[in-house]
């Protein structure tokens, strides 16, 4: 079975997080296992961590992580945050790849985080200019590509929310 090398390990972000949660709590975690086994024993205080660690950007902040773990299916999370889904998926500007992109038949297609933020930015404007506002519906009947992602993003970014269709699915999807 293929394993990770030493240093690949020791940067991996589930690396980072064991040791942020080890030195948040006090604990001595010692990786993946101990860490599920401890998130389950621990459904709140691994919650706010993975929050906290994610860097969530959230105009208001959470009142409380979960008001009833006991009702799962049900229970509510992160209870009084209001966030931009849109906000959190383009805090980056950078020339990394966030957009891969391989269809069938077709070359691959690499989109970075700045290329998308300048896409998403573009087609949120021309929803805006349309009358879309926070609250409202935006649907596409799109194929999975990059721009249906730029699609979804450009609606979210506006508090609209977003429902697709792949043609695909066909006329009964």
């Amino acid at each position: 079975m293929w394993r990770p090398s030493a240093e690949r390990q020791d940067s991996a972000n589930i690396t980072r997080f064991v040791a942020y949660v080890n030195e948040r709590y006090g604990l001595q975690l010692e990786g993946y296992q101990a860490l599920h086994a401890w998130s389950i024993a621990n459904l709140e205080r691994f919650w706010a961590a993975t929050w906290d660690f994610t860097e969530i950007i959230a105009s208001t902040p959470y009142t409380r992580v979960l008001d009833d773990e006991t009702k799962m299916p049900g229970a509510r999370w992160f209870e009084g945050a209001e966030l931009n889904f849109a906000e959190n998926m383009l805090r980056f500007r950078d020339d990394r790849d966030a957009l891969v992109f391989k269809g069938e038949g077709q070359a691959v297609r690499r989109m970075s985080y700045g290329d998308l933020y300048t896409q998403v930015e573009r087609l949120a404007s021309a929803l805006r200019a349309a009358g879309v506002k926070k609250g409202e519906r935006v649907a596409g009947f799109m194929p999975n590509l990059p721009e249906t992602v730029i699609a979804m993003l450009a609606a979210t970014s506006l508090g609209a929310v977003w429902s697709s269709s792949s043609p695909d699915f066909g006329v009964k999807g």
